[in-house]
């Protein structure tokens, strides 16, 4: 019975010995297997993810597009500069990016602008980095309290600061400074240039050696904006964000919907930003490869990007130049007559007036205490001024339109007594009957304040109350807008002024709305308002664009057009056909007509030109001194049966008192820009005739026979 038991024990021990051996047979299995898996299949993704952890594309900026004239001139051109640049980790710290700064230091040299944007705090900034965050300035006590939520981190911050002497900040290197500030606020793996002015070759060189032990600073090629002409119309081909200001904060929403980064230059006024889609160009896409603590390892150009197309404006270069030069010699001469104190700006705007087409821009201001003379082209869409008569022509054809009065209508030019006044309202000249050519050709006061006292729906009473409906205001307003008078031209400038406005004080002010002497316009809604008579009554939109063009890469020119714009009518005058050509004859007898006030200047010149002068008086307090000035103002085109040209001359307050000179300043610029645009053309025209001449070329075939070959 023993042996049994015992044979049963020894039985169990060997079956208990194989289970325990099969368990760790599979055990082992099991981790051979899974070593196997983390090894061989998953070994490069861990590998990966130990030695790198993330790939990130960028956008790099891309030169920008040229600017020309319409005669390929060019205006605008990219400077190409090198340039030095940091592309900063995805998880930046202060600490390390101002060691970063020290290193560069040792082989940059920042510019004197750069020094002088460095701020006190961020001396102080800095020192607090360089001394354990400034620590030791904060006592125990202090501490405590800050401990016991009686004081905030932000206090202690500022007791820091304010802590901090001027010898620890004199201690600063101001070098370092400089670059610690261009990098210490940009975006994480978003190139940032440090420096791209007067980088040296020997800067380039030592940064170029360095590469390796220089983590994200790389080198490049940025560009600058050059001009052609450092005065000509660089008022209006505007500016470009420098790499620091990057995209303002107002516009940033914008652009960085439409995938712009923080530090890409944009067109930040004028020409620049109107067409900052078509310069921008395509940018510079770039692979940023990171490591596991987010430190850039590499980085590689996935897609070169493009440069900005070309812009070819409607602007003519040889014509804005000349008219420049008559407003300065205009000007240079009037400022010296006596009662001139307020003269200071003149303007010209000269434009197609079938399709739209700016040829010029201009405007000078001149400066009393330099005695220098500004570009001020922006003034002809940013600055606004009563234009007098010039604007007779909207007001009878809105009497036509109204019914007040019909074509060949006569009205009494008579001086205007209204009760309450004692001095009466009349016209230059006293004309007695007139009719609606005559009131434009003499420029009749009376003629256009009768119509506007019609549609006020009174009648003039001698000696009686004027009893307009002011609240008609409006309606005389909404057939100037159709000119582009008050409204804004279409010319697209976010800044453009659509005048001056307000509800008449008293029935006086009202019906000098009529004679120009209330609401003001400026010298391009003018040129708008006389090209839509030149043109038969058609509204065009006033055109910058003549042509969008792809880059040249292998050559300088332009190269091959993309897009051509072409005239944009934005309305029709309410107006007959026969009402506009009615007031046509009436502007070709001011220049042309036996009282024209205009005839002096132009009834001999052969370019046959229509226009209207005006005058308006604009008081100015100076020294709680009222002076009654006197702008001047001319509107017109030329040749008068096919307009070519329509131009606008605004000269603000010119003089007060008694006119110092016989001759007009306004219709002197006038008749001169006439002159200098049909004889740049004759020019051109000689000049193209003579071209074609010696594209004649006769050369010998052999020794008995010649051929001529033209190159067409």
């Amino acid at each position: 019975m023993k042996q049994k038991q015992k044979k049963k024990k020894k039985s169990h021990i060997p079956l208990r010995m194989n289970i325990l051996f099969f368990s760790v047979f599979i055990l082992f299995s099991v981790l051979i297997l899974r070593l196997g898996v983390v090894q061989i299949v998953k070994g490069e993704m861990y590998r990966e993810e130990v030695e790198r952890t993330d790939e990130t594309s960028v956008s790099f900026s891309v030169p920008r597009g040229e600017i020309y004239d319409r005669n390929h001139g060019l205006l605008v051109y990219n400077i190409p500069e090198k340039a030095i640049t940091y592309t900063p980790p995805k998880h930046p710290r202060a600490k390390d990016l101002l060691e970063v700064a020290k290193k560069l230091s040792q082989y940059i040299q920042m510019t004197e602008d750069d020094m002088k944007k460095v701020r006190e705090r961020d001396l102080k900034d800095i020192w607090l980095l360089e001394n354990d965050n400034g620590n030791d300035k904060i006592t125990d006590e202090e501490m405590n309290l800050l401990q016991q939520n009686k004081l905030k981190d932000k206090d202690i911050y500022n007791m820091k600061l304010e802590r901090i002497s001027e010898a620890e900040l004199k201690s600063i290197d101001l070098n370092t400074a400089a670059i610690f500030r261009k990098i210490i606020n940009k975006t994480a793996l978003t190139p940032t240039i440090i420096k791209n002015e007067n980088v040296t070759d020997k800067e380039y060189a030592l940064i170029s050696e360095r590469l390796a032990e220089l983590p994200g600073v790389d080198i490049t090629t940025d560009w600058q904006r050059g001009y052609t002409d450092d005065s000509t119309l660089k008022s209006i081909l505007g500016k470009v964000t420098s790499s620091d200001e990057g995209i303002p904060y107002e516009k940033l929403q914008y652009y960085q919907s439409k995938g712009y980064s923080l530090n890409d230059r944009i067109g930040k006024s004028y020409i620049e930003e109107l067409f900052e889609d078509v310069l921008q160009g395509q940018k510079t896409k770039i692979k940023t490869v990171t490591d596991k603590k987010g430190n850039v390892v590499d980085t590689e150009i996935v897609n070169e990007g493009k440069s900005g197309k070309d812009v070819v404006l409607t602007i003519d270069l040889e014509l804005q130049k000349r008219v420049e030069e008559i407003i300065e010699e205009e000007l240079l001469s009037w400022v010296k007559l006596p009662r001139t104190n307020f003269l200071n700006d003149a303007f010209v705007v000269v434009m197609n007036p079938k399709t739209g087409e700016i040829l010029s821009l201009a405007g000078k201001h001149y400066d009393r205490e330099s005695k220098d003379i500004w570009d001020f082209a922006h003034g002809t869409f940013t600055a606004a001024y009563a234009p007098g008569s010039a604007i007779k022509g909207a007001t009878v054809l809105m009497g036509y339109q109204t019914g007040v009065i019909q074509p060949h209508s006569r009205l009494l030019d008579e001086p205007l007594y209204f009760a309450g006044n004692t001095a009466p309202k009349k016209s230059v000249q006293t004309m007695g009957m007139v009719d609606d050519l005559t009131a434009l050709e003499r420029s009749s006061n009376v003629y256009m304040w009768k119509i506007a006292i019609a549609i006020g729906g009174a009648r003039y009473i001698p000696h009686g109350p004027l009893k307009v409906d002011m609240n008609k205001i409006n309606e005389l307003r909404y057939y100037f807008n159709q000119f582009g008078l008050g409204v804004e031209t279409g010319i697209g400038f976010s800044n453009e002024a659509t005048g001056y406005t307000s509800f008449p004080q008293n029935p006086g002010n009202y019906i000098d709305f009529a004679i120009g002497q209330h609401d003001t316009y400026t010298p391009l809604q003018l040129a708008q308002y006389v090209s839509t008579i030149a043109n038969g009554g058609y509204r065009v939109k006033p055109l910058l664009l003549k042509e969008i063009r792809e880059p040249e890469i292998n050559e300088k020119g332009l190269g091959p057009i993309i897009e051509t714009s072409k005239p944009i009518i934005l309305n029709k005058i309410d107006m007959q056909d026969e009402w506009i050509e009615r007031v046509q004859q009436g502007f070709w007898r001011v220049t042309h007509g036996s009282r024209g006030t205009g005839r002096y200047y132009f009834s001999n010149e052969p370019y046959n030109a229509a226009g209207k002068t005006g005058t308006a008086q604009v008081p100015i307090y100076e020294n709680r001194q009222k002076y009654d000035t006197v702008n001047l103002t001319f509107v017109g085109y030329a040749p008068f049966d096919n307009p070519e040209i329509a131009i606008s001359v605004v000269v603000p307050t010119v003089y007060y008192g008694r006119q110092p000179s016989s001759t007009s300043i306004n219709n002197v610029i006038a008749q001169k820009v006439f002159r200098a645009y049909f004889e740049l053309k004759e020019e051109r025209a000689k000049a193209a005739s003579g071209a074609k001449q010696e594209e004649t070329i006769t050369e010998p075939t052999d020794e008995n026979e010649t051929t001529e070959d033209t190159i067409e």
